[in-house]
This record gives C-alpha cells, structure tokens and sequence, in this order.
C-alpha cells in the first residue's frame, strides 16, 4: 500500500484499569475528541558575567489528557467482567461501585472512596485497519496497513465535568494525567509507535496492564 498522508476522521480510544485480570474498555463510540498534551520538556537560561548563557534543562512536565464524551450510563459497562465498547466512565473515576449487574443492567456508583486511586492505561489507535470492536490496544501488521499508536500508562482520572443545555445534549470533559516518569526516573509511563504500511513489520498487541512496569 501507498504511504498515508496524514491520519483524519477516525481513532481508536481504549482504557484499561490496572489489576490482576485487566479488563480493557474503548471509548471511541462516546467520544468526539481526544486532545494530548505531553507536558513541556522546557530549558531556561543563565546569564553569566561575560554575558553569555548556561542553559539549564526543567524537568518535564506531566501529560494531560482530555476527552470529551456523551455517555449513556453511569459506569463504563454493566457488570463490567469482559472486555467491551464503554457505556460511561463514573465507575472509572470513583472507586465505590455499589451495583454493577449485567441481569439488570444497572450500574449504581458513589463517592465514598477511601481516598485510594486507580491507575489506567490509555491507548489511541489511528489506523487504516477498520477494528469492529474499536479495540485500540491490537495488533497492526504492515504492508497491509498502516498504524500510529500513543500509550500513556500510570495515569489518573483527576476530573469529569459534565455539561447539559436545552439545545444539546450531555457531555462529559474527562481528564486524566499521566506523570512523565514513574518513581525511578528512568522508566518511562509514554510509549509511541507506528507501522507505515510499506514495508514488511509488525505493530504486536499491547500487554496486559498488571502492574506500573507492563502494559506496553
């Protein structure tokens, strides 16, 4: 295949919740918009006697993720055990899910939370391989098609603001933020990769998110 100009139109959004049997849930059916910012890797300058400059490296910044989504339910899934198409993401944000039945599909969640937070993998996907399930975090293989993929691991769900008028309709403004390092400095929580559709390579599947290290 030809080489892509520029990726448009669509993009794949999954999200998985760190634990021992991650469940993984895609968003790009609720969701209008994602915007990414990796936070600024900024210098700063010293001025010295002889009227030169040291320059000074600033240590980088977190990166912010927004989502805008329209949701259906409270949480992401009733009963929320299988990977699948998301319903809502309340249940994601607070930890205290009181009912959550696949039966009667409700989903009932509250903010009585111990002060603990999850931690979520975020994927986005753009390719020209259509996906059915909108799974973001599978494998692409080229020459057949062609893919770009942005994986942000350790993050966390920091605010939701919803907004309702009488001429529109209900949204959400998701944000989460995912610390440029995790604690040693050296192990990195962004991961950016890309099969270009010409020559012969494998985008492989990500990992199952089980711990700070994995998921990539």
């Amino acid at each position: 295949m030809t080489r892509i100009d520029t990726w448009k139109e669509i993009a794949y959004v999954s999200i998985t919740k760190q634990n021992a049997s991650p469940y993984t849930y895609h968003f790009c059916a609720l969701s209008e918009s994602i915007d990414i910012d990796e936070g600024e890797r900024g210098v700063e300058t010293v001025k010295t006697l002889c009227g030169g400059r040291i320059v000074r490296s600033l240590p980088q910044e977190d990166t912010t993720i927004t989502m805008k989504l329209y949701p259906q339910q409270a949480g992401v899934v009733p009963g929320g055990t299988t990977d699948s198409a998301a319903r809502g993401i309340h249940d994601l944000f607070y930890e205290s899910v009181s009912t959550s039945s696949a039966t009667t599909g409700e989903i009932v969640v509250n903010n009585a939370s111990s002060g603990s937070r999850n931690k979520y993998r975020i994927a986005v996907l753009w390719t020209d391989l259509a996906i059915a399930d909108g799974d973001a975090t599978g494998e692409v293989d080229s020459p057949a098609n062609a893919g770009l993929r942005w994986v942000g691991r350790n993050g966390y769900i920091t605010k939701i603001a919803q907004t309702f008028s009488s001429d529109g309709q209900l949204a959400y403004d998701v944000t989460f933020v995912v610390p440029a390092r995790q604690a040693n400095g050296t192990t990195a929580n962004i991961q950016v990769e890309s099969v270009d559709g010409v020559a012969t390579g494998t985008m492989t599947a990500l990992v199952a998110y089980t711990a700070d290290d994995s998921g990539f």
